[in-house]
């Protein structure tokens, strides 16, 4: 075994995130995390990669592990190139550079410094730090990124190309253990297939955080943290989905059976309480009150029992029985709720918006030329294409059109024509700016406002609840200081704040949990008006459906 952890308490302030988690991984073991947004999964990489010395419990790495971790957010990094920052992250890189480097200037005669460089130059050898550029050149080649990126700074990448990095390190570490943070989030479908390759091949173990259901079936097995506690699954996703409706149904009846008994004991409390104001005997009250104490009392520790949090997927729980199925709607986890319309406009199914002969770019240099498409009314529509090639720069241009605003992008040929007043949601890719610095509730008012739309306190604190937001601690809570989902749920309430005829979607699951994503795709799907979505989740896309078009290479 290469790492083994058993957590019994942590915390943050009042609240307790963990009760008893353990993992456990072994060598060469592919190892998939999931759990709810804010059940503290990235926490628990900070504490198996030490971070994090904060709780109460044992963590036991296995003497001369190397552990790999990669970053999901790079503040105090921005002003490094890709190259330093990679090669800073490097075992042993920087003792040994610096040992190099500085040593010939002060070792002299002394024989102790004269055996450090000598030994520093030999391991550096050993660990093919001489040809680190090289190899990191070859990497960025061979995932289509062109080696000019190695020497931009990290404040001037995109998500995906900032993904690509930290895969590159942990690739290039060749550590015994990585611990890998949701790494295909913004990775095109190039990058995603490459890393899906490197988790099958490498004889390294991997501990993944992620929602991606296409990295998830390629797993060894899966840790799910939920409720404070974690369980351990064997296998990919499918059959986590198998397993998971066995223990799921299990609790569901143990849980059943837990309110079923407080109820009955309601009533013989209630029945005891009546009948001891009805005895006519002191022994008769005497009995009477014994029964309904007895009743309280086992109700009291009944009521201890906390509901844990049911959630099976849709496909799965629809081959369950009746009396599984009934219990499961009754108890299951509260999801997001998220409301899209359901009806045309106007009863037509009309054209939206219609693309002829389009070709885009900056500083006369087309990223995509002569592109044509049309989108009705009910229709759905997938941009396929890698990081680069102008998904982005298309939608930009398509929302610039609807609200008569200029591209930033240069038109180098064809047009955009799209249906007057047209109501458009966007999902974007990052939060605006302008929210980052505002509390949460304000921020939801700003969107309302800035469209032209009427929201109330209630209105507001009606999305918070939908949303899985606390409509208390949440509001008060800067838009800066929410986690990836919980900012992703406020991109769902922006785009869908104005009943919009049209969506369009970059990259929506991304920092989304499995739930989520479900009742995501449940509103997409039966919704009417048009949707314009990118999106490397094969699942998602087989729900959602619709045209596929090829853009770039």
């Amino acid at each position: 075994m290469i790492l083994s952890a058993n957590i019994t308490e942590k915390s943050f302030g009042n609240s307790l995130l963990y009760t008893d988690v353990t993992v456990e991984i072994d060598e060469n073991e592919k190892v998939g995390l999931i759990g709810r947004n804010g059940t503290g999964k990235s926490t628990l990489f900070h504490i198996l990669n030490g971070d994090d010395i904060d709780f109460q419990g044992k963590l036991h790495v296995k003497s001369g592990a190397i552990v790999i971790s990669s970053r999901q957010e790079h503040h105090g990094h921005e002003d490094k190139t890709a190259l330093e920052y990679i090669q800073g992250d490097l075992p042993e890189y920087q003792k040994l550079t610096h040992i190099i480097s500085t040593y010939p200037d002060r070792m002299g005669d002394n024989t102790r410094l004269i055996q450090e460089y000598t030994d520093a130059l030999e391991r550096f050898g050993e660990l093919g730090y001489y040809e680190i550029e090289e190899d990191i050149k070859q990497a960025f080649e061979k995932y289509q990124i062109d080696p000019a990126f190695m020497h931009k700074s990290l404040g001037e990448l995109s998500g995906g190309q900032k993904r690509m990095v930290e895969l590159i390190k942990v690739q290039r570490s060749r550590g015994h253990l990585a611990l890998v943070d949701e790494p295909t989030n913004h990775m095109d479908y190039v990058a995603k297939d490459s890393f899906i390759s490197w988790l099958k091949a490498t004889k390294e173990a991997v501990l993944v955080i992620t929602h991606d259901r296409d990295v998830l079936d390629n797993v060894d097995r899966m840790i799910e943290i939920r409720d404070g506690v974690s369980y351990s699954f064997n296998g990919n996703y499918h059959e986590y989905l198998k397993s998971n409706k066995g223990k799921v149904t299990s609790e569901l009846g143990t849980y059943d059976q837990v309110q079923k008994r407080i109820k009955s004991l309601e009533q013989q409390a209630a029945q005891s309480h009546r009948m001891r104001y009805k005895a006519r005997t002191p022994n008769a009250v005497r009995r009477f009150r014994a029964q309904e104490e007895k009743a309280l009392a086992e109700i009291e520790e009944l009521k201890k029992v906390e509901k844990p949090s049911f959630w099976i997927d849709q496909d799965t729980a629809a081959s369950m029985r009746n009396s599984s199925a009934e219990a499961y709607d009754k108890y299951k986890a509260t999801n997001i709720k998220v409301r899209t319309r359901k009806k045309t406009s106007d009863g037509s199914d009309r054209s939206l918006i219609q693309v002829e002969k389009l070709s885009l770019g900056y500083d006369n240099m087309p990223l995509f030329t002569n592109m044509s498409f049309s989108l009705r009314e009910g229709e759905r529509l997938r941009i396929h294409g890698r990081n680069g090639a102008g998904k982005t720069t298309l939608i930009k241009a398509l929302v610039s059109e609807v609200k008569e605003l200029s591209y930033g992008s240069q038109v180098l040929g064809g047009k955009i024509e799209v249906e007057k007043a047209l109501q458009i949601g966007v999902y974007e890719q990052e939060i605006n700016p302008i929210y980052l610095k505002m509390h949460l509730s304000e921020a939801i008012e700003h969107i309302y406002t800035d469209r032209e739309l009427s929201i109330t306190n209630q209105g507001v604190k009606q999305l918070l609840n939908d949303y899985l937001f606390d409509p208390v601690e949440d509001a008060e809570k800067p838009v800066e200081q929410l986690s990836g989902g919980q900012k992703a749920r406020l991109q769902l309430i922006a785009m869908l704040a104005n009943d919009p005829q049209i969506l369009v979607l970059d990259e929506p699951t991304n920092h989304l949990d499995l739930p989520s994503i479900e009742e995501l795709e449940n509103a997409l799907v039966p919704y009417h008006g048009a949707i314009l979505y990118v999106s490397h989740d094969s699942f998602f896309a087989d729900k959602i459906g619709g045209e596929t078009i090829a853009i770039g290479k």
